[in-house]
């Protein structure tokens, strides 16, 4: 079965080299070329490749917003961005507009046609430059969500995981030495503080956040 690929690049002569490398492969044929997004989006729609190999940076439209649209309108087609950009601003715009892989432009003749075949197999690639950009993006993101051990003092931590194992307020005060009172205006604290309605919603966040594995 032939894989029909259009080719989307502003640069004429990056557009005759995919086109080149990629008749190397019997399978593969280039049926369009696009040198801005918006010609991009319309021959995809009027083609419906099973790939559109998509430049970032185009004139008219860029490739982010002409991938939104392809994958939005013609969810039959696969995108996969090359590009010159490794920066994550990128990288990580193109993978929310849909991409399902993403390869840099220097490393077009080792692993397009490789990329291309895992994209037909239904898995998404990544140059090995471009996962290390989105690894840590992603581990960016871990550490500056909000933790239990970023939002809540050490007592108020000792109170959810007591409350969470099941003991009433009474056990809670005796064992942290302080008054039911207490123990009380921290609960009052801790649902404010999380935006939590109850006991069982204190208890599924504790859990979640690692503070005990045990249930009411």
């Amino acid at each position: 079965m032939t894989t029909k690929i259009i080719l989307a690049d502003d640069h004429k002569i990056m557009r005759e080299g995919l086109r080149a490398l990629l008749e190397k492969q019997a399978d593969f044929e280039v049926t369009a070329e696009a040198e801005n997004g918006l010609d991009a989006v319309q021959l995809t729609k009027k083609l419906k490749p099973n790939i559109v190999i998509m430049d970032i940076g185009m004139p008219g439209l860029n490739g982010i917003e002409a991938t939104r649209q392809i994958t939005a309108e013609v969810s039959s087609t696969k995108v996969i961005a090359l590009s010159m950009h490794s920066d994550k601003r990128f990288v990580i715009e193109m993978l929310k507009a849909g991409v399902s892989a993403y390869l840099l432009k220097d490393s077009a003749s080792e692993e397009l046609a490789s990329a291309i075949r895992t994209v037909l197999s239904g898995k998404p690639y990544l140059s090995p430059r471009i996962t290390d950009v989105v690894l840590k993006d992603y581990l960016n993101t871990l550490t500056k969500e909000p933790s239990a051990f970023t939002l809540l003092t050490p007592r108020e931590r000792e109170v959810l995981q007591l409350i969470a194992e099941g003991k009433t307020t009474k056990e809670i005060a005796t064992a942290l030495f302080v008054s039911v009172k207490t123990v009380d205006t921290h609960r009052q604290q801790l649902m404010e503080k999380l935006n939590l309605r109850s006991v069982a919603e204190l208890t599924k966040y504790a859990i979640r956040e690692g503070l005990t594995s045990l249930g009411p």
